[in-house]
């Protein structure tokens, strides 16, 4: 018999090689057509007289951003006004998340709720809030709402805060020489403080004495901050207190009124959805593991802080991660009542310029950024999470 020759399968039929393939072609279709894209608009703009660049950036803006976080003038160019902008959006987008995050789980819990008007009234606000478009919400917070404020010469005076249609007044904090050696000292004691805790509750596990892990990490937390006292021999921060100087506040930090509308539609919103998933998330844990607890006597609060939630936090993070993005995204719409977020500075820009596309550009550009870092955080906060299989 003669020996038959074992024939090598083709590479164009080969299992492994296929889907890498695919994804060259792939990668080349999009190279394509992103090519062809570009060069029939750079195209399109000489044809016009018009030149493609970013070089307008170092131009001078002569123009005004009301509100500013870093310092600015006419007189700056146009990349730094771009800069006010992202600043102002990062500051509404971290803002939110935190105020959001927090009233979801509040409300998410509240929809749980053994009690028939806490679980009516979460029902009731999640409704209504989450079918109601956010630009309609923008628009009532700020014309419904906060222009509704008394005007500055009779605004409300709740202590130290002042309340106005011109905006929220409050006291502030102001650098010490001491600040920046408190800050590194908080840091390190917080490191120090967390690693401790980790350590002495693996040896309390380990051996089974008792070893007080919280206790000993909030003594040497409060123990560098000693040390920092006695070194900078001044308070980290002293207290701007604002005042009323005619029609202006001076002093503290003033909450502009498109700020406050735009951050109390966004928390508002995205807050509903969050809620729904910490719903969903707290609904997804075994039941059994609330039975379990019930039987071991534990309060109905200790159940959800120590059993419930932890397994459920698993579920949340993922959709609640998209949540953050759309807040982020959502952003945009503050130029709607005259808040200097980055599409309100890159509108002005591409007024005076004319450049669109490159506009269109940096926009698209931050607020992929700005998204890439948010779930980069995410997941890895995801991951701490996550069960560990064997």
């Amino acid at each position: 018999m003669k020996n038959e020759k074992s024939t090598a399968t083709p590479f164009w039929r080969d299992t492994r090689v296929i889907p890498i393939l695919l994804q060259i072609l792939f990668v080349v279709i999009v190279v394509i057509v992103g090519t062809f894209l570009f060069t029939n608009a750079m195209t399109g703009l000489d044809r016009l007289g018009i030149k493609f660049g970013f070089d307008f950036l170092s131009n001078t803006a002569f123009f005004d951003i009301g509100e500013k976080e870093i310092e600015y003038t006419p007189k700056d160019s146009y990349f730094r006004a771009y800069l006010v902008g992202i600043v102002n959006t990062i500051k509404v987008g971290i803002a939110g998340i935190i105020l959001a995050s927090i009233v979801g789980v509040l409300v998410g819990i509240s929809r749980l709720s053994n009690n028939w008007l806490v679980r009516k009234v979460s029902t009731i606000y999640v409704e209504i809030f989450r079918n109601t478009p956010l630009l309609v919400q923008i628009f009532i917070w700020y014309l419904a709402v906060i222009l509704q404020f008394p005007k500055i010469e009779e605004e409300m005076n709740l202590g130290p805060f002042f309340i106005s249609n011109r905006g929220t007044a409050l006291p502030w904090f102001d650098a010490t020489s001491g600040s920046l050696l408190w800050i590194i000292f908080s840091i390190v004691g917080l490191i120090a403080a967390v690693v401790i805790r980790s350590r002495l509750i693996n040896k309390q596990i380990e051996t089974g004495k008792i070893t007080h892990p919280g206790l000993w990490s909030i003594a040497v937390f409060i123990g560098t901050l000693l040390l920092a006292l006695l070194i900078t021999r001044s308070a980290p921060f002293t207290l701007d207190y604002p005042s009323i100087n005619g029609r202006l506040y001076e002093g503290g930090y003033t909450l502009t009124t498109g700020f406050q509308a735009m951050l109390l539609a966004l928390v508002v919103y995205t807050s509903t959805y969050i809620a729904e998933i910490v719903r969903g998330g707290i609904q997804a844990v075994s039941k059994g593991q609330v039975e379990a607890s019930k039987a071991l006597g534990l309060k109905n609060s200790t159940t959800m802080s120590k059993v419930i939630f932890p397994q459920a936090i698993r579920i949340i993070i993922p959709p609640v991660t998209s949540q953050y993005l759309n807040l982020i995204k959502n952003s945009s719409l503050a130029m709607a009542v005259g808040f200097p977020e980055l599409v309100y500075v890159s509108q002005t820009v591409l007024n005076q310029t004319g450049r669109a596309i490159e506009n269109i550009t940096l926009v698209i550009l931050v607020y992929l950024t700005l998204s890439v870092i948010t779930s980069i955080i995410m997941n890895i906060f995801n991951k701490k999470f996550q069960l560990v299989e064997r």
